[in-house]
């Protein structure tokens, strides 16, 4: 069977799965201390890395797209990806030089968007979401800044998560995970083929030994 064949078939044994209960944020499946304590206070990263904030007040970092365009931003909001945070050098005294991270992975367009997430986050952050979701309208879910961040087109929104992924931003993931979960809450397969343009290329009996295999999907 060819590549491609396979793929859809995984994403759409995925759908198939999943729906029609509501479907739950990949991360409800995870946690860990520092998830638990961001649950009660939103700020409790961010009030972590206060020292490290104040030693990069004012200093700006270079990230540099796929298409080899420059975005300047204050290293503090940079930092909010764990990736760029390891590639930043430490500085030695009285280096004065702006520093260039390339990000090969992230188109111009894309990597604005992030950077716009994050200039924003590092403002307001955003409420911890909660898991499952309580409703498929994400004005119920979020503040209406980020809300409204999501209302994209859906190419622009899954390239926004690989971009996430990849740049490792834990609330930007959360968020865009939780938006494609919002389109798929309380939806049948066969309405989350059409949104989502799933072929179903299952025989009947493909489609119950998926159905069988992941059962722990429906129970959870």
């Amino acid at each position: 069977m060819r590549a491609e064949s396979k793929m859809s078939e995984h994403t759409a044994g995925f759908i198939l799965t999943a729906a029609p209960r509501p479907i739950p944020h990949p991360t409800a499946y995870v946690s860990h201390r520092k998830t638990m304590a961001a649950a009660e206070d939103p700020k409790e990263d961010m009030k972590n890395d206060e020292p490290d904030e104040a030693e990069d007040d004012g200093k700006m970092v270079d990230l540099v797209s796929q298409e080899g365009d420059n975005f300047q931003v204050e290293k503090r909001v940079a930092k909010m990806s764990e990736l760029v945070k390891t590639m930043i050098p430490e500085e030695e005294d009285g280096e004065t030089d702006q520093q260039e991270i390339p990000l090969p992975n992230v188109k111009s367009v894309i990597l604005g968007k992030v950077m716009e997430f994050c200039k924003h986050y590092c403002e307001e952050p955003m409420n911890e979401i909660e898991k499952p979701l309580k409703s498929s309208n994400m004005h119920e879910v979020v503040q209406e800044w980020y809300a409204n961040y999501v209302e994209v087109e859906q190419e622009t929104l899954f390239e926004l998560i690989l971009a996430a992924n990849y740049m490792d931003i834990k609330p930007l993931l959360d968020l865009t995970c939780a938006t494609v979960a919002s389109m798929i809450k309380g939806k049948t397969p066969e309405d989350i083929r059409k949104t989502f343009n799933i072929v179903n290329d299952f025989t009947p009996e493909e489609e119950a030994q998926v159905r069988e295999e992941n059962k722990w999907c429906e129970e959870a």
